[in-house]
């Protein structure tokens, strides 16, 4: 005997959101989305042409796509068909992949992401899922969707603009000695701009046209040679002048989209090439990518930035102000790793933002082994004198200061050394294992009085019983985020190409991955309260019972 099973016979339909199960993730992602405020849907109104699709549902849908590892509009459709949450969600809607793809990439959907993290952030915080003590910083490179040999570099720009710029004066040099063109009234005696070049044409061109009108004129055939051999000159410099012309703007446009990186990718110009670590030969090769910077607690993403600088120690206080003015105030302890440790972002975090800063630097770990503290040629070894102001070297030379150093990096920020000069490096039978200083010059040694305070701050505070415990929990709390995204939701490679559409999907992504891992615990908690109500354990449920009574009945809500 088997089941009724009848294709002729019509069923009504029911409400899809009897279908669905009693913790969906459609569910979490219906009641996120439906908390964003109605003034942030404001933009997307049209009074003109056909109604658009209700961004809301828009929103929930591609949310739901990313979070079953579907990242391609045409796919989206296809869910759209065949899965009965994304069903539910649309409410029988089959927006086409070309509206997805167009929606996701709108420059107003970044504002909707911001909502839906600060809102998430805000249902954590009222569920005590986190504790707002601390936030854990880290960064991953992302490849770009860019073409893999499409890579321009800033360097090989500088040198063939310096060979042109030394070509066109020679150039012109040249042309003035033989009296083609009067002199210009030039700008810079450097380099000749693009309005002088142009000018240039323009003479060289008058010259040309000259030859020409004469060539026509003269009936001798001697003579009319002679003119086509004289214009052969001018026309070959009109032509240089041309390509130098053509070349100088696509080297200053090159310019102005390095700005102040090193490469960019000819298929999108704001991805830099960067060396990533998961590759196709295992080797670092380098790539057109994203640094993309996340904020957690509790595994889950609350903030996040999109950069194209590889590195990460000058994407933190950018970062940090994006946090600041776009999500939430920032808490007691910033947690990272040594790749953020430099004496700008301490200070940044300490004297401006007063936050405490669980950052290591790079020689941290170093400092702790027992061969670094036992390195007699080490200046941190050294024996130091604070009323004479002298370390004692090795071979007991006093080292005594000689005078004050400012060095400024590329962002602008300047840090301030004293210069220490041992008395008399010659004849020293340890000067070859002390100093790499050429014969007659004695060992100097660099001190950053600012710096050592701060590293000192540093061992001082991951001595504390409490803040080293937090900085100790960054490992299993920030890094696992990025295995979610990249092993479990899949998500190594952008589908979009420009920064400002890059921000969206990884905004998109990162959401997804919040959703999942919220769903599952929740789901967690429900079968643990589950097990404790059939047991008869009712005193230590986790969840009050209309909290259970909305997660079980859904059409309650």
């Amino acid at each position: 005997m088997f089941k009724d099973y009848n294709m002729n016979q019509l069923i009504l339909p029911l409400d899809l959101e009897v279908k669905l199960q009693k913790n969906d993730i459609a569910f979490h992602i219906h009641h996120l989305v439906e908390s964003i405020s109605h003034q942030a849907f404001e933009p997307f109104l049209r009074n003109t042409g056909c109604p658009a699709y209700h961004p809301r549902m828009m929103l929930k849908i591609i949310l739901c796509a990313y979070s079953q590892s579907v990242f391609s509009g045409r796919k989206i459709e296809a869910l759209l068909k065949d899965s009965i949450r994304m069903m539910w969600l649309a409410q029988g809607y089959e927006p086409s992949y070309r509206t997805i793809n167009r929606f996701r990439v709108q420059p107003q959907v970044k504002e909707l992401i911001r909502q839906c993290f600060v809102q998430f952030r805000c249902q954590l915080v009222e569920e005590k899922l986190i504790e707002q003590e601390a936030i854990f910083i880290d960064g991953t490179k992302i490849e770009a969707n860019a073409n893999k040999f499409t890579f321009v570099w800033k360097k090989s720009i500088e040198k063939y603009n310096k060979s042109l710029i030394e070509k066109s004066n020679l150039l012109y040099n040249e042309l003035l000695e033989k009296e083609i063109i009067p002199e210009i009234e030039r700008e810079s005696n450097e380099e000749l701009s693009l309005e002088e070049l142009s000018q240039m044409v323009q003479e060289v061109d008058d010259v040309i046209t000259e030859y020409d009108q004469k060539i026509e004129a003269s009936s001798d055939a001697s003579e009319r040679k002679v003119l086509r051999s004289e214009r052969k000159f001018p026309k070959q410099v009109y032509k240089q002048l041309i390509d130098f012309i053509i070349r100088k703007q696509k080297y200053q446009r090159d310019f102005e989209i390095f700005g102040e990186r090193n490469s960019y990718s000819k298929t999108d110009l704001d991805a830099t090439f960067m060396r990533m670590k998961d590759d196709y030969m295992k080797n670092g090769q380098l790539k057109a990518g994203y640094n993309v910077q996340i904020a957690t607690e509790g595994q889950y993403t609350l903030a996040y930035g999109v950069y194209s600088n590889p590195t990460d120690t000058r994407t933190l206080i950018p970062f940090l102000d994006e946090i600041e003015q776009n999500y939430f105030k920032l808490p007691k302890y910033i947690v990272a790793d040594s790749g953020y440790g430099s004496e700008q972002n301490y200070d940044d975090i300490l004297s401006k933002r007063k936050r405490e800063a669980l950052i290591t630097y790079n020689m941290y770990e170093k400092e702790q082994k027992k061969k670094y503290k036992q390195n007699q040629f080490n200046p941190d070894n050294w024996q130091y004198d604070e009323v004479s102001d002298t370390y004692i070297c090795p071979n007991q030379q006093c080292v005594t200061f000689r005078y004050h150093s400012v060095r400024t990096d590329k962002t602008g920020f300047k840090r301030e050394f004293k210069i220490y000069e041992c008395e008399n490096c010659s004849g020293c039978p340890l000067r070859s294992s002390c100093t790499k200083a050429k014969e007659g010059n004695n060992r100097k040694v660099m001190v950053n009085e600012k710096w050592e305070q701060q590293k000192e701050y540093v061992r001082a505070k991951l001595s504390e019983e409490k803040a080293g415990s937090i900085y100790r929990q960054r490992k299993i709390d920030v890094e696992p985020v990025f295995g979610f995204l990249k092993a479990n939701l899949r998500f190594t490679r952008f589908s979009v190409r420009g920064k400002s559409k890059v921000e969206n999907e990884i905004g998109i992504a990162l959401m997804a991955v919040n959703l999942r891992k919220y769903t599952a615990n929740r789901y967690e908690s429900i079968r643990i309260n589950d097990n404790k109500w059939k047991n008869g354990n009712l005193s230590s449920l986790k969840f009050p019972f209309f909290i259970l009574l909305k997660l079980f009945c859904p059409s309650l809500h």
